[in-house]
């Protein structure tokens, strides 16, 4: 599946991914290949985006993500440093 994770200064992440484990704001969650239409708001918390480089760790400061067609888009307010 395509992970966007976008912020309002700058794109973070763009690419393949097999999972992508997310902070929702009622409870971690995972998303994996054809994954069901999804819309959630995200809570302050780690991303963790599986692919085949490896894994990598974005943490978030809240935001919305939507899930459609094997298409993960993240809208992150900040990313936390």
């Amino acid at each position: 599946m395509t992970l966007d994770i976008i912020t309002p200064d700058r794109k973070v992440f763009s690419g393949e991914a097999s999972a992508v484990t997310l902070p929702g704001s009622q409870g971690q969650f995972q998303v994996l290949n054809n994954h069901a239409p999804l819309v959630s708001t995200l809570a302050r918390g780690p991303i963790v985006v599986q692919s085949t480089a490896g894994q990598q760790t974005f943490t978030v400061d809240g935001g919305v993500v939507e899930v459609l067609q094997n298409r993960v888009l993240v809208l992150a307010e900040a990313i936390v440093l």
